[in-house]
């Protein structure tokens, strides 16, 4: 929006050119979501605290989470307001790239919305179904990867990039829709199985966040990917916009979901910005990238999977309690030791990632 206008006001002074230049637009997108989050955080947790909008705890989980009930939730609408007005207002909003995202992280937010609704107006943890979950999951992660298919105008943009391996592409043909879905899907309920501990989830989706925006500007900047030697896809470079939005949106809502956490994100924020990860890594080309850099929400996921096939085959469990974070809990860990470490593990995992961009 200000994009556009800025683009108009030029004929009249030359000095409005500096907001055409992308990375300029970022820092603004990034300071937008930020500020947004912090002068609106405080009004929106005393609302939901005032109207009873509070955590609902699971009745076999840790002890030590039986004084969480009652805590502010849906505070992930705070941040996606901040996520898409600094979006709107800083992207150029002629790119296609720039609706899909918004579709998928509003549509994912709104079954995440539904999903606390339920546990809220019905005293439990359950929620929708999850069947009924998956199902709209489904629709909007399946409508998302067939939109970037068929506007695709490049090879490039459905080709598999193979980290740390020169001029390696797949071309994936229709299972690029598959690959697609799976990876947004997929990347949507990780970080909802993370969102277990106070500001647990938010920091690495952050990290993963900023370190997708490194590689869309570069990808779609012709002479960095030209001299990096990675594809050069064009028009992902507005992704940067987005991604800025995320990074000030996550940092201003970590202000107070810090432990002890004063609001949680809830599934409308956890599978928004799980799914937002996941379309960001598709668009950018960088799936076997996230699924390093998002090394915490892969290792969170698997131990839910190995458990349940574990107790269905066996009748034993691997651990105590999954997700993982959970084990540890149960293991005597305090709880900002666990999610201080998982933020370290992921600091490394991203660099490793961005290594990637390099090392070929």
């Amino acid at each position: 929006m200000l994009y556009s206008l800025s683009d108009y006001l030029t004929q009249f002074h030359s000095g409005f050119n500096v907001f055409q230049y992308l990375t300029m637009r970022t820092i603004l997108g990034v300071l937008t979501a930020l500020v947004i989050s912090l002068i609106v955080g405080p009004a929106m947790i005393s609302y939901l605290s005032n109207s009873r909008i509070g955590q609902s705890v699971r009745d076999d989980g840790p002890e030590s989470h039986l004084s969480k009930a009652g805590t502010p939730t849906m505070g992930g609408a705070l941040i996606l307001v901040a996520i898409v007005t600094s979006t709107v207002l800083w992207s150029d909003l002629s790119s296609r790239f720039v609706w899909i995202i918004l579709f998928v992280t509003i549509g994912f937010g709104a079954i995440g919305w539904i999903d606390d609704y339920k546990k809220i107006a019905y005293g439990n943890s359950r929620g929708l179904s999850a069947r009924v979950k998956i199902l709209w999951q489904s629709v909007i992660g399946l409508s998302a990867a067939l939109a970037l298919f068929h506007t695709a105008q490049f090879p490039i943009e459905t080709q598999l990039i193979v980290p740390f391996i020169k001029n390696i592409l797949i071309d994936l043909g229709w299972l690029y829709v598959v690959l697609a879905y799976f990876v947004i899907v997929g990347s949507s309920n990780a970080v909802n199985l993370t969102d277990g501990l106070d500001g647990l989830a938010i920091l690495p989706t952050v990290l993963v966040g900023g370190a997708l925006g490194v590689f869309a500007y570069l990808t779609g900047n012709f002479n960095f990917s030209n001299y990096l030697g990675i594809p050069y896809v064009p028009g992902v470079g507005e992704m940067v916009v987005f991604c800025g939005a995320l990074v000030g949106a996550g940092l201003g809502f970590l202000w107070f979901n810090t432990y002890p956490a004063q609001v949680f994100m809830g599934d409308v924020g956890a599978l928004a910005l799980g799914a937002a990860l996941g379309t960001l890594a598709v668009i950018v080309r960088q799936e076997l990238v996230l699924f390093i850099m998002g090394g915490i929400f892969v290792v969170e996921t698997v131990s839910v999977m190995l458990q349940v096939a574990s107790f269905k085959l066996t009748g034993r469990r691997i651990f105590r309690m999954a997700p993982l974070h959970h084990h540890y809990e149960l293991k005597g860990w305090p709880e900002p030791r666990i999610i201080v470490r998982f933020w370290i593990i992921t600091v490394v995992l991203v660099l490793i990632g961005l290594a990637s961009l390099k090392i070929r």
